[in-house]
């Protein structure tokens, strides 16, 4: 299921993630993958509901924060359906991590 809604990066970068939180706490990890999964899979349907931040990406480009979690899960919209082209953590530089969104 993850590899229809996320691209290959947002696919580590969330692999990662729950890695990380697994060490410590794996039901918070199966949470975060939970709440990701729903959440890819709302966006992709009705990406309209996520926000579009100029000032991190281009316009074709939307934002979905996870509830209860510090990620964000950034959609492509050119994509039909939209799919996850990142998943970050709210607290890195965002804007330096970004900046290699296209167009």
């Amino acid at each position: 299921m993850i590899e229809g809604i996320f691209t290959p990066q947002a696919r580590r970068e969330l692999e990662a993630a729950i890695d990380w939180i697994a060490d410590d706490n794996p039901d918070a990890a199966e949470g975060l993958l939970r709440a990701a999964l729903q959440a890819a899979t709302m966006i992709a349907v009705k990406p309209m509901l996520a926000r579009i931040r100029t000032d991190l990406a281009p316009s074709r480009y939307r934002f979905w924060s996870l509830r209860g979690y510090p990620y964000l899960l950034i959609f492509d919209t050119d994509m039909d359906p939209s799919v996850v082209a990142r998943f970050v953590h709210q607290a890195r530089d965002l804007p330096a991590l970004l900046n290699d969104l296209e167009q």
